[in-house]
């Protein structure tokens, strides 16, 4: 069995917890917010918009889903 093959087999018997989601690039926040909980249903997610200043202090809850589009239009009011 080679290294990424026990990697797998660990994950599917509950050993590895699951550390980054790239499927879900193209989602909506609350489509990423959902399938996240599913996996680690204690995460502490954090919207933040891409390129700001963020800490990097390891939290081995907090995933932070970096956005960055504009979905509506910005008006006055």
């Amino acid at each position: 069995m080679s290294y990424g093959q026990s990697i797998a087999a660990g994950c599917l018997a509950g050993e590895e917890k699951k550390t980054s989601w790239p499927e879900l690039v193209g989602k909506s926040i609350e489509e990423a917010r959902e399938i996240i909980l599913k996996d680690m249903p204690d995460a502490d997610i954090v919207v933040v918009p891409t390129g700001s200043a963020v800490t990097e202090d390891l939290r081995s809850n907090r995933v932070r889903i970096f956005v960055d589009i504009v979905a509506t239009t910005p008006n006055i009011g």
